[in-house]
């Protein structure tokens, strides 16, 4: 392994990760507002603190008025719960899965909540036939399914006319995508893919129709005192407010608010989505000059431009991993092996908080790890 020489440039950032992902550009703890911490949440400068974060959310994702947005526990993983939790069950169920976190919400509307839904999948690296989708029916989805490399080519195919709710888990999707918030009930992130931030905390954007369920509608089981959104028949509208469900960490908090404000000192949406898109389009030259490496997602219409997943030509999951291990040991890529239930490869977040120049370096140390690891 000691044998192959080693590429002169080292990428300068070489956090790769897709999740938490790389901090943005600058970025240093001592570079946080520091007022709040020590503070209760329920303070004055607490509740002002998680209202601006929400205020930067809205402004940089350019969420319509018509949208509520809550800080809720639980990362996206518990943001998406709760929309399941609370609506499902007022009318048939369609789930889409193209990818590991699409088949967790399978199993919990299948095992957990009961309600059988309609399923409707397609192997990695693939996106199953729209078409199919009965919009009579609730629907819940992966708008970027980060552990394939697949993304919803757009928000054309959900029905403007729909009687159901799209739920859409758009955790690896918003910053680096276009939402068309007409077509989404309910969308879900965390802080820590596309803005970098810290894991523990969930964004739930609710649209009108998603308010008028949880209004109208209770559900036949029990809800934990974490994912109730609802007293007395209204919405507990302090939650939209800076007013959390429980103790939020109110460090994660200004570290957010340091990622959205770089978000809109480079110019908002547009200027993230066109940094993601250089990374991607940097990362599938690496993939165009080299015979051994693939696109898991063949349809570029469909692949995303945030967790790109490539396929390694031969390479089984134990020499990914000594690909990965190698890469990290000399400080050229941190955590690029592909998820646990994905196919054996490697996986290149492309974020907005990425450089450029840190993926275009990236390309001779994949060589490198490919030529060391060989039998």
């Amino acid at each position: 392994m000691t044998d192959y020489p080693l590429p002169e440039r080292k990428p300068a950032r070489p956090y790769f990760s897709s999740g938490p992902c790389a901090k943005p550009p600058g970025w240093s703890p001592d570079k946080l507002a520091t007022e709040s911490l020590g503070r209760s949440h329920r303070s004055k400068i607490g509740k002002a603190r998680l209202q601006y974060a929400i205020d930067l959310i809205r402004e940089v994702l350019e969420v319509p008025d018509t949208h509520r947005i809550g800080i809720v526990p639980g990362s996206d993983t518990g943001a998406v719960e709760m929309a399941m939790w609370t609506m499902l069950g007022a009318r048939g169920v369609t789930t889409l899965a193209w990818e590991s976190f699409g088949e967790g919400w399978v199993t919990d509307a299948l095992k957990q909540l009961r309600i059988d839904p309609t399923v409707i999948r397609a192997d990695y690296g693939r996106l199953p036939d729209l078409s199919q989708v009965d919009w009579s029916t609730d629907v819940v989805f992966t708008w970027n399914g980060t552990t394939s490399g697949v993304r919803v080519p757009n928000g054309d195919w959900i029905a403007a006319d729909r009687e159901g709710l799209s739920i859409a888990d758009a955790t690896s999707a918003v910053f680096a995508q276009d939402i068309d918030w007409d077509k989404v009930d309910v969308l879900t992130f965390s802080w820590q893919k596309v803005l970098g931030g810290e894991g523990a905390h969930g964004v739930l954007i609710l649209g009108p129709r998603a308010v008028e369920r949880l209004e109208s509608y209770t559900p036949a089981w029990p809800l934990p005192k974490v994912f109730r959104l609802t007293k007395g028949g209204k919405l507990i509208e302090g939650i939209f407010k800076g007013e959390t469900i429980n103790t939020p960490s109110m460090l994660a908090v200004e570290d957010a608010i340091f990622a959205l404000e770089w978000a809109k000192s480079i110019g908002g949406l547009p200027a993230m989505k066109a940094r993601a898109d250089a990374n991607a389009s940097a990362l599938d030259a690496i993939v165009e000059g080299r015979d051994w490496l693939r696109h898991l997602a063949a349809d570029p219409a469909i692949r995303s431009n945030t967790s790109v997943c490539l396929t390694v030509d031969g390479a089984d999951e134990a020499r990914i991993k000594a690909m990965a291990k190698l890469l990290e040991e000399q400080g050229a890529a941190y955590d690029v092996a592909g998820y646990r239930d994905a196919p054996a490869g490697l996986r290149i977040w492309c974020g907005a908080t990425v450089d450029t120049a840190d993926i275009d370096a990236l390309g001779p140390w994949l060589d490198w790890a490919y030529a060391a690891t060989a039998a």
